[in-house]
């Protein structure tokens, strides 16, 4: 507390010095197109005294909450505390975008420095008593109530956001959850810096040029430029950016090199040094448990799914199990046609899991006559986005029409104004799309503003897709990988999750579903990227700006099934090691590698492929809001499979079709059950033997 209290002073002086100038422009109105943030105007000196002033607003709306003599109503209880946390939010979405996007030593102390603060005013609000009992009394009177649905909605989740927040726990319990809310914030913040430090710390120098042998010439010239801007001019590095080891997994004749470059990308967080995570993730593990028996709840994993779709943890490994025995027989085949090729090479080493990508290209090559080389050159990144604007447009009738005026954080990003088929205002779509030192690995979505309504008035939605996907070099644009361009669909598809929402409470809008729906639109997006009439929009050669030809096409589809054994075991392992060290009951005394071994054991994981995620370097659960939730990337991929069908069996472009998705999924957000809203377009529950069949496990 000691170290809290110095640094609200600390915060307060900083404050008090900048709010004097009045140069802070959080505390007034953008003063820029559509409310954009005015990124030329933020320095890193203006969060800290926003993030303070915005705690102090809320605070004080929420004491005029409670200090109201009137009886508790659904719009001076629920919507006032709707409504109390504008400046927060504001500041909030700027900084955080930027501690994802843009990132300095500067914005990572300032994230360390306010969660401690952050969780305790959360947990002020959560813990209010006289606060919580208002709530409770519209909650328990909501009978007596006209309210509409979107408003049953929020009073039930307000509810439920107190109860699970510890409302109800014993006041000698409350300081324990508190300071168990506080560790948790600090240790997730210092899991995620250490994985971006390990991202950036690895280089691969390369000096002799034999070394670059099976490397394409473009992947060369990315790594000739990596060395240049390292300053090793006349050498080539290879990174942990996946634009960069990727391409030579799967091309480098240099199998010690390929090897060296997989074990640093598997081995991130676990190098026993300044950014081990090992320790860290088991006292997460352990801090969740512990929160979770607080409440109530068995385990983590209980406490979790309880807002989810799937609802608990049996209905989840149902699932994953229903996609792994096939996946992992599929993966076996796999395995043996790639030993072998190795054979019959004249090798005699058994296949390691550096091999598989190295391999696996081999094999698509041998089967199929297609490689990652032959397609390149007709995915221009600028090209594929222009696919995804024009499939949009066809669905919907709205278009993408880029600003120049708009204020950006860097100059890789570009901006976008989206409008309505009428021209009439939808929002603004910001993509980020090139790997720099500044950004965490992946790709997202996020928001500067969502959409919501006050007194009827509309706010608009202001979106960001950011990614890490291949960069221009000198020689060639930014060309990509089929993975890129089915990921650049994919976040495309979250963005317009949160871009055509149309709803009233900003808690509720746009991506505010259960974590096993909110990968339905992504996934969705991802089925256009290959279907033929779409690929002839944008998949042109990139220097004759041919059309991609149709035997390339019909090998695309062709090897559509390929490696599905690979990629399903690598993704739904991780999704059982999640499940696991979060459905644990007590804690355990294993070290966390030992506990990672045995539960991969446990589901016979094959040692020629390494779980997607080891768990040192899970970002997405110990870092990220997936813990008890990565298996939702398959959840959601039942759901798309089943949600496309509705789309091939009505044409990919049907105009009706494409509406009822939009009505009842992207314009919903989760103003309503899940299910409901899936059965409402589908007219039916979802089915898993669409995704069997498409990925070829049936």
């Amino acid at each position: 507390m000691k170290e809290v209290l110095l640094f609200s002073i600390l915060g307060l002086a900083v404050f008090m010095f900048c709010t004097s100038k009045d140069d802070n422009p959080f505390f007034s109105d953008y003063d820029t197109p559509f409310q954009t943030p005015p990124f030329q105007l933020i320095n890193t000196d203006h969060y800290l005294p926003a993030f303070l002033e915005g705690m102090k607003q809320q605070k004080m709306e929420i004491e005029k909450i409670t200090a109201n003599t009137e009886p508790a109503t659904f719009e001076n209880t629920i919507e006032a505390l709707e409504r109390s946390d504008a400046l927060l939010t504001k500041v909030g979405n700027v900084f955080y975008n930027m501690r994802s996007a843009n990132t300095n030593d500067e914005i990572q102390e300032i994230a360390k420095e306010i969660a401690p603060l952050r969780s305790k005013h959360s947990d002020d609000i959560y813990l209010n008593e006289q606060l919580f009992q208002r709530v409770k009394a519209v909650h328990d009177n909501q009978a007596d109530i006209n309210l509409n649905q979107e408003q049953k909605m929020l009073l039930d989740e307000t509810y439920k956001a107190f109860v699970r927040g510890g409302a109800n726990l014993p006041e000698d319990k409350k300081a324990e959850f508190r300071e168990i809310n506080k560790e948790l914030s600090l240790l997730s913040i210092q899991f995620g810096e250490n994985i971006l430090k390990e991202d950036n710390g690895f280089k691969l120098i390369i000096e002799d040029e034999a070394d670059l042998a099976g490397l394409p010439e473009h992947v060369i010239s990315a790594a000739a430029e990596a060395a240049q801007e390292a300053g090793e001019a006349g050498k080539w590095i290879i990174t942990l950016h996946k634009p960069s080891f990727i391409p030579f997994l799967q091309f480098s004749e240099k199998r010690d090199l390929r090897e060296k470059v997989f074990m640093a990308y598997i081995n991130r967080g676990n190098n026993d040094d300044e950014y081990d995570n090992k320790e860290i993730l088991e006292k997460v593990v352990d801090l969740r448990l512990k929160r979770a028996k607080l409440l109530g709840y068995d385990t983590h994993a209980a406490y979790i799914l309880e807002e989810n779709m799937a609802k608990n943890s049996e209905n989840v490994y149902d699932l994953l199990s229903q996609i792994w025995e096939p996946a992992l027989k599929k993966a076996k085949e796999e395995r043996a046609a790639m030993q072998a090729l190795i054979e019959k090479d004249g090798y005699s080493f058994k296949l390691h899991p550096w091999d598989w990508w190295y391999y696996a290209e081999k094999v698509k090559k041998q089967k199929y006559d297609l490689d990652e080389e032959s397609l390149k050159p007709y995915f221009l990144l600028d090209n594929v986005r222009a696919g995804a604007f024009m499939v949009a447009n066809r669905l919907w009738g709205i278009t993408f029409e880029e600003r120049k005026d708009i204020p950006v954080y860097h100059p890789d990003v570009q901006v976008f104004e989206v409008k309505e088929a009428d021209g009439s205002h939808i929002g603004i779509y910001f993509t980020d799309y090139y790997p720099r030192a500044s950004k965490r690995g992946g790709a997202w979505m996020s928001s500067y503003r969502k959409q919501y309504r006050i007194n009827d008035k509309k706010y608009t939605p202001i979106i960001t897709n950011v990614g890490n996907f291949t960069k221009p070099t000198t020689t060639d644009p930014s060309l990509l990988r089929w993975e890129e361009v089915e990921t650049l669909f994919h976040e495309f598809g979250h963005a317009l999750h949160g871009l055509l929402s149309d709803r009233t409470y900003h808690s509720l809008t746009g991506t505010s579903v259960p974590r096993d729906f909110v990968e339905l639109p992504s996934q969705v997006m991802e089925n256009w990227a290959s279907e033929p009439q779409v690929l002839k929009s944008y998949a042109r050669h990139f220097q004759t700006d041919e059309p991609i030809p149709d035997e390339l096409i019909q090998k695309i589809r062709n090897a559509s099934k390929f490696n599905q054994g690979f990629v399903n075991v690598e993704k739904v392992s991780a999704a059982f090691l999640d499940m696991d060290w979060h459905t644990l009951k007590e804690p355990t005394d294993m070290s966390a590698l030992a506990f990672e071994e045995k539960s991969l054991k446990k589901i016979g994981l094959i040692p020629e492929i390494v779980v997607r995620y080891r768990s040192p370097n899970f970002r997405h659960i110990f870092s990220g809001g997936y813990s008890a939730g990565y298996y939702s990337y398959m959840w959601a991929e039942v759901l798309d499979a089943d949600a496309f069908e509705a789309f091939k069996e009505n044409g990919i472009f049907d105009r009706e079709t494409g509406n009822a998705f939009r009505e009842n999924i992207l314009a919903a957000g989760g103003t309503e059950d899940p299910m409901v809203l899936y059965r409402r377009f589908r007219g039916k529950e979802p089915s898993v033997q669409p995704l069997l069949e498409r990925r070829g496990l049936n």
